[in-house]
């Protein structure tokens, strides 16, 4: 009896729905069951393409990274001041976190909540503080620049906007829509440190000699 042909299948289509399932459900609560379901292919066929769900799950970030997900590298990489990138940053996110054509949030901060993995969490922590190392990085550079006061503090202001990045994500999965995400960065950038705030010279009154 002649063997049957092997099971095939478009990887790239395969991952994007993996991607789906991750990004819906988390890591933890995502079962083999139900990424062979949603991929469309057997679980030997999953295992012989992707090795395994912790396997899998590290190509989807990757994936995820360069595609939903690559809206912050860019605004980072392409804007002026560091001031336009964030702001950029914060909008595009109130727009990509709620967009319906997939699920709401970001994977990176959502995927690993209520994670039972270390392994898991403590690939996304160092995902997410990568992120906020180039935020940071850019603000520095702005400092050195002058475009930001000589006292600004790039570690404060890039875990305040990491936070808020964050926050915003949380709240789109709670079911923010658009709108009060953008209300939420207008807000953030009120705090952005501007030439105003560069320490006066304190006025020391008339002198004996007046």
């Amino acid at each position: 009896m002649a063997k049957g042909r092997p099971r095939t299948f478009d990887r790239d289509e395969a991952l994007d729905r993996a991607t789906m399932e991750f990004w819906r459900h988390g890591y933890e609560a995502t079962s083999i069951a139900g990424l062979t379901g949603a991929m469309g292919i057997n679980p030997p066929s999953l295992y012989a393409a992707f090795g395994d769900k912790r396997r899998l799950f590290t190509e989807v970030v990757e994936r995820y990274q360069r595609s939903y997900g690559a809206f912050a590298a860019r605004a980072l990489d392409e804007e002026p001041t560091a001031r336009a990138a964030i702001e950029r940053v914060l909008r595009e996110a109130a727009a990509e976190y709620t967009d319906p054509a997939h699920p709401w949030g970001c994977l990176i901060i959502c995927a690993a909540v209520n994670c039972g993995s270390p392994d898991v969490e403590a690939e996304m922590r160092d995902r997410r503080e990568a992120s906020k190392a180039v935020i940071r990085d850019r603000i520095a550079a702005d400092v050195e620049a002058g475009h930001l006061p000589t006292g600004a503090d790039p570690d404060a202001l890039a875990t305040f906007y990491a936070a808020t990045i964050q926050g915003m994500s949380t709240q789109a999965r709670d079911g923010a829509p658009r709108e009060r995400l953008e209300a939420v960065a207008d807000l953030a950038m009120r705090a952005w440190p501007s030439s105003m705030d560069r320490p006066q010279p304190v006025d020391a009154g008339p002198s004996c000699a007046d």
